[in-house]
Formats: structure tokens, C-alpha cells, sequence
């Protein structure tokens, strides 16, 4: 297998100075600064063309699915933006973070060392992915190379290889189920623009809401409110606001019928108070911005069943997974941009 990506590699490396890619040796020339403004001057579309080309190519050395290389970028693209100044970015399109020190080998006396022999022997996690003889730790192709190499060593592209090597790279559950997520939502849409986003009431029907953010509540002890309620009679169809994977569906005391949708910002959708949920889907299921997942209710605050103890809404709430732990933050501002882009798009397709 070795040989086989060795010798892919070399190929590759022709193909992609011929095509002029970013993911050139040069590139590691430019300051920071440029390659920033280089990658701000660039249309999401480009951007994510780009990404694609890395990703096919990379699959075609590794015989590892697009998708799933895709949904590693992703996933480190997410931590990254959790955690931006304890992960900047080092390669132009892509979200792979790699520490000099797990680059260059944990013993390497030499952090910056770019040597393939020498960052080998030193058990680093670097690779020279596009054939130049440079292990680049700035080098997009490099970096992507690397970790799907680190993958492979348990012996080959199936899914459960994948997920012992992700496990093994991680060393954390929580990432290894957040790629696969990720790459079940690729491999079913088989494209990487999926950041559409919808309004959870349709837009137009009878709804009222404002920030409820950290608002005091009472039942179940003292704590504070991590949404934004939208007060809406009952029956109004409630709506997944992104492209996800349901996590999570079912009854807790608190919000009632709730369902919990992860998307590929890594974040977590959860929509509590339900009266009840669509039956084509459950736990696992892919969902599209739009797509009703339930109608507005008042359950909840009690054993299984309860209902009425407050006035109908959905309440919605948004978490963001760093890691090891998740945080919510507030709403408020999604929910009034995703209102106001639907309303767009209504206009000007009516």
C-alpha cells in the first residue's frame, strides 16, 4: 500500500503544479497575512471547489471515500472555529490542525523539521502528500495526506478501519461520532454546499418570538433559559432549520417531545415543547433545511405525556461542540437572518 501511494504521489505532484493549485510548495512561501486575504478574495464556491479537488484526489491515493476525508476536514474546520487562537489556520482551503511538535514527531529535536525520513523515524505525523520531498506543515495536500495516512495503518478503507483509526487519532468518542455523521451527510448528498439554513416556523404563518436568552427559569430547580422561545399555535409545522443527522428524538422532563439535529457546523439543533414528530423520521435519519420534523406543542415539564403547562411554542436551541464539551449560545440573531433570508427568497421567487 506504501508503494502504491509513493508512487501515486509523485503523480500527483505533476498534476497539480500543471493545474496550478494552491496546495503548491510555493504556497508556504507567503506570509500569513497574504495567504489570508488570498483566501478572503476567494468565492465560497471556489473555495469549496477546491476543497472537493483535494478531496477526490486524495481518494483516489488512498482508495479512503471523498467523503469521509471530507468530513475530517470539516471536523477540524469546526474545532478550529471553536477554538481559533489555540488553532490557527495553516493550509489554504483546508481545516487540518496539526501541533509542530505531533507534526515533527514528539522526540524530533527539530519542531519545524520538513524531512519525511527524519520526521518518520521520529514517529511525527507528518507526510509528504503531493511529492515534492517536503513534509509542509503548511502545505493543504500535506496536511489531509497525513492524517488519512495515520488512518490506513490499521490496515485498510472500510468503515469499522476507519473507526478504529479515528478512535485511535483522537483518542475521543464524541469526534469519532461527529465524523461519521458528517460523512453519512456528504456521501448522501454527494456535494459540499450544504450551509443552506431555514427559518424553524414557516415564514408567514402565525409566530411571535424575541431574545429570551438566560431569562430565569423555576421548574426543576434554578436555571437559566439557552433559547429562544416562538410562541405559535398548535399544529404549526416545525422545521429543521439545517442539513443534518437527527441525534436525538424522544421525551426529556424539561423540553418535552424534542428532537436534536447535528449539522456540519457541528452544531446541535434542539427543538423542545413538541406536540408531536413527523413519523418518517428517527434517530439517524438526514434532514434538509425546511424539512418538517414536527408540529408546534406544550409538552413537557413532567413525566411522559405532559402537556399545557405553559402556552404552545417551540422552543430552539443551539449548542457548539468544542471537543470534549458543548456550550449553547444564543439564538436570536440566527433566527432573525434565517427569517429575514426566507422572506428574500419568497419575494423573489413570488
Amino acid at each position: 500500500m506504501k508503494q502504491t501511494i509513493s508512487i501515486a504521489a509523485a503523480i500527483l505532484a505533476v498534476s497539480i503544479a500543471m493545474a496550478g493549485q494552491p496546495c503548491s510548495a510555493q504556497q508556504a512561501d507567503k506570509p500569513a497575512a497574504a495567504q489570508a486575504e488570498a483566501s478572503d478574495t476567494r468565492s465560497d464556491a471556489n473555495v469549496l471547489k477546491l476543497r472537493q479537488q483535494l478531496y477526490e484526489r486524495l481518494s483516489i491515493m488512498s482508495e479512503v471515500p471523498w467523503y469521509r476525508i471530507a468530513a475530517i476536514d470539516q471536523y477540524e474546520r469546526t474545532l478550529s472555529k471553536a477554538k481559533p487562537k489555540l488553532r490557527p489556520q495553516l493550509g489554504d482551503v483546508s481545516g487540518v490542525f496539526i501541533e509542530e511538535e505531533q507534526w515533527a514527531g514528539p522526540l524530533n529535536p527539530d519542531v519545524s523539521d520538513t524531512s519525511p525520513v527524519s520526521i518518520q523515524w521520529f514517529n511525527g505525523v507528518g507526510r509528504d502528500g503531493d511529492g515534492d520531498g517536503i513534509a509542509d506543515r503548511n502545505n493543504d495536500f500535506d496536511l489531509l495526506y497525513s492524517i488519512t495516512s495515520r488512518l490506513l495503518q490499521h490496515g485498510g478503507s472500510t468503515e469499522d478501519d476507519f473507526s478504529i483509526g479515528l478512535w485511535d487519532y483522537y483518542r475521543n468518542s464524541r469526534a469519532v461520532q461527529r465524523i461519521q455523521q458528517f460523512a453519512q451527510i456528504y456521501a448522501a448528498h454527494e456535494r459540499l454546499d450544504l450551509f443552506e439554513h431555514a427559518f424553524p416556523i414557516p415564514v408567514g404563518s402565525n409566530y411571535s418570538y424575541r431574545s429570551t436568552w438566560g431569562n430565569a427559569r423555576s421548574w426543576g430547580g434554578k436555571r437559566s433559559h439557552e433559547g429562544t422561545d416562538i410562541f405559535a399555535p398548535y399544529g404549526i409545522p416545525v422545521r429543521s432549520t439545517c442539513y443534518g443527522i437527527i441525534e436525538v428524538k424522544g421525551w426529556n422532563p424539561y423540553g418535552g417531545w424534542r428532537i436534536g439535529i447535528r449539522d456540519l457546523n457541528n452544531y446541535y439543533h434542539y427543538y423542545a415543547h413538541l406536540q408531536g414528530f413527523d413519523k418518517s423520521i428517527g434517530v439517524g435519519s438526514l434532514v434538509n433545511p425546511g424539512q418538517v420534523i414536527g408540529w408546534v406543542g406544550s409538552s413537557g415539564y413532567g413525566k411522559p405525556g405532559t402537556q399545557g403547562k405553559f402556552p404552545p411554542h417551540l422552543h430552539y436551541g443551539v449548542y457548539r461542540d468544542r471537543g470534549l464539551i458543548e456550550w449553547s449560545f444564543d439564538p436570536y440573531p440566527l433566527l432573525k437572518k434565517w427569517e429575514t433570508d426566507e422572506r428574500k427568497r419568497l419575494r423573489s421567487n413570488g
